[in-house]
């Protein structure tokens, strides 16, 4: 039995906090980062891209509105696979989700670092980014409402960039920049792009929406869990959804010939360059160095909270991950191992974080789907024609969405994500005496 003197994690956070949490995590900004390369790629038609990635996630985002009302815990895709499958499945997907999160501040660090390197070539790159990595760490141990409020304000600023951008667009095109007109129906539908080419974009651009599965790692400090995150979860993505659709519309009208691009992958700065000039160039740099900073606090207020829910049950050691604050009422511990892993900036490469990442996500993803039907269809026998459909179908269908977008990983995410698998099978093994015992479960208190 849990020791009643022992600090809890404090409900403290409203819908408003919750949504921007969320929304930091994803980091809308990193929008104008990808498009370059998006829309090269596939020669047009970003927008009906984005569109398709917000219908495939909102598959899996229904799932995690569904579960979070039946498991409303901290330990978010662990918790959800652990009730819904088995504890084995659920220590396996909880171990992997691992590091989706662990290695997105570090993402965050080495993406910081790069920028301010370039900017202010006599400083060190690893100044940078053991200096972003201690900030990040401070606002996390102070408190969830305290990085809640951070984020808020880091969020206004990207929330300020779409609007400018939106409204220098409109006006360049009024004045016959771009395409000249508002409305075009070829940024939607364009007879010369080829489908396969489409397609092939839509996995990485799923990604991008990454925030909303996020939020179920702070069920235990939400206000009203069970009401609370799943609107949480739908309205992080639909906004991110309209932004990356609204955004990419009007980047592609107001600068068609997105072939020209010097480099596609910085090609968001031409843009900005044409529709505001060096001033706004200026101001797209500046948040995206807040935006990275929102979304490095996110993440690792997630990542820490999944320890901390495998740590409070001893599935990791107790001592070490099941710590908190009676002060901040805080996993200060696990919070110092995220930014320890965020200093593997330091020396580890972009690719290798992504890979794992997207080996992570998808991984977790798949279960999700699973553990609704698992749970509400065969444990709760909600067979009824509409049950049939909430439960099973509609799950199902999201789960082989994903599943085939895992099955089309690069080799380095199998590869790393693979070897990453293996391990945790092999703490399994031990941990469960060769699966002659369960491993520990994570116990149902309202914190």
């Amino acid at each position: 039995m849990a020791n009643t003197n022992s600090p809890t994690l404090k409900r403290s956070l409203s819908l408003t906090h919750v949504v921007f949490f969320g929304l930091a995590f994803m980091a809308p900004k990193t929008f104008f980062a990808t498009y370059g390369v998006a829309v090269q790629s596939t020669n047009g038609m970003i927008p009906t891209a984005y569109a398709i990635a917000l219908v495939v996630m909102l598959f899996t985002a229904y799932s995690y509105a569904q579960l979070v009302k039946a498991f409303p815990n901290a330990g978010a895709a662990y918790t959800f696979a652990q009730k819904s499958i088995s504890p084995h499945i659920g220590f396996i997907v909880g171990w992997t989700i691992i590091i989706d999160y662990m290695f997105s501040p570090m993402i965050s660090s080495l993406i910081l670092g790069i920028s301010l390197k370039a900017y202010f070539p006599a400083v060190p790159r690893f100044v940078w980014i053991i200096l972003f990595v201690a900030i990040v760490t401070i606002v996390n141990i102070l408190g969830i409402k305290f990085a809640a409020k951070i984020n808020m304000y880091m969020l206004f600023f990207q929330f300020l960039l779409f609007a400018l951008f939106f409204i220098l667009s409109i006006k360049g095109l009024l004045a016959g920049k771009g395409t000249g007109t508002l409305f075009s129906a070829v940024p939607f539908y364009d007879p010369e792009v080829k489908a396969s080419n489409l397609l092939s974009v839509i996995p990485i651009l799923c990604f991008s929406f990454l925030g909303f599965d996020a939020v179920t790692t702070l069920s235990e400090e939400t206000e009203n869990p069970k009401r609370t995150l799943p609107k949480a979860i739908y309205l992080i993505t639909f906004i991110g959804g309209f932004l990356f659709i609204a955004g990419s519309y009007f980047a592609q009208l107001i600068f068609p010939e997105f072939q020209s691009f010097k480099n596609p992958e910085s090609g968001y700065l031409e843009i900005a360059m044409y529709i505001g000039g060096n001033i706004f160039m200026s101001f797209f740099v500046a948040v995206g160095l807040t935006s990275t900073f929102a979304s490095a606090v996110a993440s690792g207020t997630s990542a820490s909270r999944i320890l901390y829910a495998m740590g409070r049950e001893n599935v990791l050691p107790k001592k070490v991950f099941g710590y908190l604050s009676p002060k901040y009422r805080t996993p200060i511990i696990n919070i110092l191992i995220v930014g320890g892993i965020a200093l593997s900036a330091l020396f580890l490469n972009l690719t290798t974080a992504i890979s794992l990442i997207n080996f992570g996500g998808l991984f977790a993803f798949i279960f999700v789907n699973l553990s609704v039907i698992a749970h509400y269809f065969f444990r709760r026998k909600q067979r009824s024609f509409k049950g049939t459909i909430q439960y099973l179908v509609i799950p199902l269908i999201g789960a082989a969405l994903i599943g085939l977008f895992f099955i089309k990983l690069d080799k380095h995410s199998l590869i790393l994500g693979g070897t990453w698998l293996l391990i945790g099978f092999i703490y399994l093994l031990n941990l469960t005496k060769m699966f002659r015992q369960p491993p520990p479960e994570l116990a149902f208190e309202e914190a």
